[in-house]
Formats: C-alpha cells, sequence, structure tokens
C-alpha cells in the first residue's frame, strides 16, 4: 500500500474536526514535514484562525517518532488533549494504519499526592505530621475543599488538579500536593505503586505524543535530569511566551518568610547546634531584609552579602547534618525530613548562587505589599541556555501567532539563542523562519486608529485627555470595548471614570475570575472588560460583544524593571541598540497579542484604539506598527468614531 501524502492526511483531520482546509494551514504542515525529516528547525507565525494545531500535530504524527509539544496555557493543553489529538488520531488511524498514543505530563505539584493526603501533611512548629482534615474546621472554605478533595480521590483516574470542577484554592491544594524536591520516590513511598504523578510518568513514556507545559520544559532543559521521555521532536506552541517562562523557572528568591519556615521544618531534625546557626542566620537575614528598597543591587552591599553567606554556611551544616540525625519522636520521619531537606536546599541554592555573584545573573530587592521585602535573582539572559538544552539534540518547531516583530523573525530568534536566520558556522543552529499569513482579511475588517492629538504619557499622573478620549469611543462603539491597560492602577481608574460617565456595564480584572469575567463580557454585546496587557492574551471572544480593542499606551518595560534595564544595558554595552532590542521587542509582542484579540473569525469587524501618539509620532512607531496586524490604518479621531458608530449599528441591525 502507497503511503498516503501529507494533504491527504491534512485533508482527513480537517474534515474530522470540522473544519476547512486553509492555505496557510496546508503550508504550515508541509514546513513542519520537512524540518522534521531534514532534523532542522523552524519558526512559523500562523495567525489567529490559520488551524495551527492541526498544521504541526499531522506532520508529527505522520512522522512516526515521539513528539512533545509545550504550550503556554491550559486552555490550549486541554484542547490538544480532549479535542484535536482524539479526534486527529481518529480520522488518520485508517490512513497511517496505526493509532498514536498521547499523554499529557505537567510538574509534580500539579497531581494529587496519596502520601500527604493519607498520612498528613509535615508541620512547621511540632514534629511529625498532622491531619489537615482534622485541623481545618469541616464549615471553613478549607475543610469544605479538602473534604472534596478527599472524596474526588477516590474517583479520579489522574489525580491531575485541572480535572477537579470546580477547583480549589491554592492553601488547600497545598495540603494535598508536593514539589519534586519533597517527594519520597517511588521506591520509598507507602503510596508508590498507586502515584498519580508516576502514572502520569508512565504514560508519557508509553506515548507518541506527549503534550507539556513550557514550565516543565524549562526544568527539563535547566535541572539536568530529565523529566520528560527522549523525543526526536519538540514543538512549541504559544512560542512567543518561552522566553519569560523560562526565565520564571530560572529565577531564584528569598524571603525572611521562607527561611522562617525552613528553619522550624529542619530544628527537629538536626543537632542543636546546626538548627541554632540556621536561626541565628535567619535573623541576621531578616534584618537586612526590613531595611531593603525596591531596586537593581548593581553589586551585592556588604550587609546583605554577610547574611547571605552566614545562610549559606548554617545552610550547608543542616544538610549535612539532615542526612544523619534520626528522632526517635518524629512520625513518617522520611516525610518530614524530604520536605525540611527541600526547603533548605532552596536557601542554599539561592545564597550561593546570590554570594558567588555571576556576570550573567541579575540581583534585585521586591517588596511585596503582602509579603515584605525579598531578594532575586535571574539570569541575564536565557538565550544561551535555550541555544545549547534546546537545540541541539532534535528537531524543534515553535509556532505562534506572533513571532515576526517590525517585519522578521530575527528578533524573536535572538532571544531564544539563534544567530540571524542564514548565518552558517559550525555549532549555530540553522533555522527557517516562515509566516503563513492568516485567513483573515485585516485590511477589511480591522482600523487601527493611532490618537495622534493626545499628550504624550507620563510616568505619573492622570491622563484627563486620555480619559475623554476613552470615553468617547466606547460611546461610540457602544460598549463592546475591551480594554487593555499599561497597570493594574490605569485599568481601575479608567473603570472608575467610565462607570461614573457612561450607562454601560464595567467589568473590571480581579473583581470575578477570569472564566467568568470573559462570560459575562462576551454574553452582554454593551458590556466592556478593562484589565492589564499581559493578562489577556488569552481572551477569545469573536463576533459583536468585542467591536473595539483599546490599548491606553505602549506597554514598554517600566523604566524600574531590573531585569528588563539590566537586558537592555547589557545590549548596549554589547554594541547594540537597548531599547529597541529589548524594551521595544517587549512591547511589540504585548501589543501584537492585544491587537489580535479584535478579529477572530471571518465575520468580524472592529477598531483597534492606540491612545499613545508615540505609535504614530515616535521614530520606533513604524517597528510596532508593522508587528501588528495589517490593519487599515488612520489618526482621524472623526473617521474612527463613524467606523465604530457604524459597526455598531450593522451590529444591532443583526440583531447582536
Amino acid at each position: 500500500m502507497t503511503k498516503p501524502s501529507l494533504p491527504e492526511l491534512l485533508h482527513a483531520a480537517v474534515t474530522a474536526v470540522g473544519g476547512t482546509g486553509r492555505p496557510g494551514q496546508a503550508a504550515m504542515a508541509e514546513a513542519v514535514a520537512e524540518a522534521v525529516d531534514d532534523n532542522a528547525h523552524l519558526l512559523v507565525q500562523a495567525g489567529t484562525g490559520t488551524g495551527k494545531s492541526l498544521g504541526y500535530l499531522v506532520p508529527a504524527l505522520a512522522h512516526g517518532e515521539r513528539v512533545v509539544v509545550a504550550t503556554a496555557t491550559l486552555a490550549l493543553q486541554r484542547q490538544l488533549v480532549e479535542r484535536d489529538l482524539p479526534r486527529t488520531v481518529e480520522a488518520l488511524h485508517p490512513l497511517l494504519r496505526r493509532r498514536p498514543q498521547f499523554a499529557m505530563l505537567k510538574g509534580r505539584s500539579n497531581y494529587l499526592c496519596l502520601h500527604r493526603l493519607h498520612e498528613g501533611v509535615p508541620q512547621d512548629e511540632e514534629e511529625g505530621l498532622f491531619d489537615q482534615f482534622e485541623a481545618a474546621a469541616p464549615s471553613s472554605k478549607l475543610g469544605q475543599d479538602l473534604l472534596r478533595l478527599r472524596d474526588w480521590s477516590d474517583e479520579t483516574e489522574t489525580g491531575d488538579r485541572d480535572d477537579l470542577t470546580p477547583g480549589v484554592s491554592d492553601r488547600a491544594w497545598a495540603q494535598v500536593s508536593v514539589s519534586s524536591r519533597e517527594c519520597l520516590g517511588a521506591s520509598k513511598c507507602a503510596y508508590g505503586a498507586e502515584c498519580f504523578a508516576e502514572m502520569a510518568r508512565e504514560r508519557a513514556k508509553l506515548a507518541d505524543v506527549v503534550v507539556t507545559n513550557h514550565a516543565l520544559l524549562a526544568i527539563d532543559a535547566i535541572e539536568g535530569a530529565p523529566v520528560l521521555p527522549q523525543h526526536e521532536v519538540l514543538i512549541v506552541d504559544e512560542a512567543h511566551e518561552l522566553v519569560s517562562r523560562v526565565t520564571g523557572v530560572a529565577t531564584g528568591e528569598l524571603t525572611p518568610g521562607q527561611v522562617n519556615r525552613a528553619v522550624r521544618r529542619a530544628a527537629k531534625l538536626v543537632n542543636e547546634k546546626a538548627a541554632d546557626a540556621l536561626q541565628t542566620a535567619a535573623e541576621g537575614f531578616e534584618r537586612v531584609m526590613e531595611l531593603a528598597l525596591p531596586g537593581r543591587l548593581e553589586e551585592v552591599p556588604e550587609d546583605l552579602g554577610y547574611a547571605l553567606m552566614a545562610l549559606r554556611d548554617a545552610a550547608r551544616t543542616v544538610i549535612t547534618a539532615l542526612g544523619s540525625t534520626r528522632d526517635k519522636s518524629v512520625q513518617d520521619e522520611d516525610a518530614v525530613r524530604k520536605q525540611a531537606m527541600a526547603s533548605v536546599e532552596t536557601i542554599h541554592g539561592v545564597a550561593e548562587r546570590i554570594t558567588q555573584g555571576s556576570e550573567y545573573d541579575v540581583v534585585w530587592y521586591e517588596r511585596h505589599d503582602r509579603f515584605g521585602a525579598s531578594v532575586r535573582v535571574a539570569p541575564l539572559s536565557v538565550s544561551g541556555l535555550l541555544r545549547e538544552k534546546l537545540f541541539a539534540e532534535r528537531s524543534v518547531v515553535l509556532t505562534s501567532a506572533t513571532l515576526k516583530l517590525g517585519g522578521d523573525f530575527n528578533g524573536v530568534g535572538a532571544s531564544l539563542g539563534l544567530a540571524p536566520e542564514g548565518t552558517a558556522g559550525e555549532d549555530i543552529p540553522q533555522w527557517k523562519g516562515l509566516d503563513v499569513g492568516s485567513p483573515f482579511d485585516y485590511p477589511k475588517q480591522g482600523i487601527l486608529y493611532v490618537a495622534r492629538h493626545l499628550a504624550t504619557p507620563g510616568r505619573e499622573g492622570s491622563r484627563t485627555d486620555m480619559l475623554d478620549e476613552l470615553a468617547e469611543l466606547v460611546e461610540a462603539a457602544g460598549g463592546r470595548t475591551l480594554g487593555l491597560f499599561s497597570s493594574m492602577r490605569a485599568a481601575q481608574a479608567a473603570a472608575e471614570e467610565l462607570r461614573g460617565r457612561l450607562d454601560k456595564p464595567i467589568l473590571l480584572q480581579g473583581e470575578e475570575t477570569l472564566g467568568e469575567l470573559i462570560k459575562n463580557f462576551a454574553a452582554d454585546p454593551a458590556t466592556c472588560l478593562f484589565g492589564t496587557l499581559s493578562l489577556w492574551q488569552g481572551v477569545d471572544v469573536p463576533g459583536a460583544s468585542c467591536q473595539l480593542v483599546i490599548m491606553d499606551r505602549i506597554p514598554f518595560p517600566r523604566p524600574d524593571d531590573p531585569l528588563m534595564s539590566a537586558r537592555q544595558k547589557a545590549v548596549e554595552e554589547a554594541g547594540g541598540n537597548g531599547f529597541m532590542a529589548v524594551a521595544a521587542t517587549h512591547a511589540a509582542l504585548l501589543m501584537a497579542q492585544g491587537a489580535g484579540r479584535l478579529v477572530r473569525a471571518t465575520g468580524d469587524k472592529g477598531v483597534v484604539a492606540v491612545l499613545d501618539p508615540r505609535l504614530a509620532n515616535a521614530r520606533y512607531g513604524s517597528y510596532l506598527r508593522a508587528s501588528l496586524p495589517d490593519f487599515w490604518y488612520t489618526t482621524d479621531r472623526s473617521q474612527a468614531r463613524r467606523s465604530l458608530a457604524a459597526i455598531d449599528a450593522a451590529a444591532k441591525a443583526d440583531g447582536k
């Protein structure tokens, strides 16, 4: 029998999910197949509505080698495992004559831990464990959550937190889950044979396609201990998020509260001398942190340096002592010891990293209203790490609706550790960039309006002219507005102002769960939804409920952001343009994601309004505009209002 062609396979899969074939999807599938066959790397930009999941799943399944698909959002993981993969596998089975297996794999703390559930949680103040079910009042929210978790543990097949609906609070989940460092290990645990996390790993070892998240991919790359099974092909979806997720995993943090918890956990398990030394070091660290002012530490201050060295040395002594001491009064000593060891090792690791003072790390103080001060350390860049760990052993396909910034892929490529496209040389990963476009007709479906007449936004202070403009645009649109703001404070101020001015419901991020807000926004066209730009990347509201997307200003990183400003400075010292490489790239990515909320279906029409004149007037404005969908562009305010009023009238005429 002849091998089925890729177009045949794609057609079968698209038909199975009830879709229609798209030229962009076919071009993407061909490029992915070619990259996988040649063991090469591909960056592919596929606009909303292309059907990119099938564009990479079909060639990957046809290839026959094991594939890992890493995504940033839970929503896409679920879509892949619950909808796209089952239908695609069924559709391809008659043609491929095999039925590829697939599995989801997440970090250990996402799975219910039966040991924690049945044996209790190591207690900080006392020796032994306490029964969290007895400790929490059954009438309290925590008590109810825990009882529900106990019932759920008998019926769940996966133990995956995301399969529990409705969900439970982070506090409740922490009582029944462990991190990989706290885990006893299947061979030492009484529940090892039934462990949900171990079963997920076993399923992943047998699967042809493993769906995971960026964080686990980063842990797999950084920690050196493989978490993911061996694989020949890696597909990174929502790839615009990868650098920030990897940075997050590679960031260390120390707070006085965290150090004090570690002291309490270790105190009963080590000799008095080791426990006292850690206690003294913790007190010294706490005194230093009381005076900490937010901002980057170009050099570690002397007092912090001494406090961290004391912590590091005391933690090392405790780690050694934890290995030898046995306290007969401690119940389930292995679990208590493992949790204490995990806490102290984290402190030792971060303290040592900061005191060693690598030129490739950035250190800064942060202050949080609720949790007080912390000291943090993050890599100046993760590009070298990604180049070495991601692209060395396998074919990698990175895809997103926004990878091409300012007209090419080189900006995103550089952040991933890739040399400019076409650069040859030994040890330089070769890659190709491909933009398969979008099925939408952006110039006909959308308008990009820049409010050129407004004053340039300053760092602080109210923007009265911007709020007037905002109110007029929302009024012209008849509601139907997604407001994306550069800070939570700006979103709150705008919501407060417009609630007083307009007779339209204004929903605000934080006042309800994200899911609830999106549902209510989609249900009533007169409603507006305001929030911050970074948190609205997953909003998908096609149709008449979202016909105006507003951005209050260009979302450059804050000048006092320690990591971003350090990265910018490093580029400048190397002779590059730090502002364009870091600040403008960051803003372009967020704006492209934000503008992408407007047109989600072929019938959608609307306006993206940017209330920041710099997008029209500044030199970098053209770079940012080139990163957005190819909307019809205007700075004419009356034109924007007329268009919005016409779109609103058309929607009302259709009864929407």
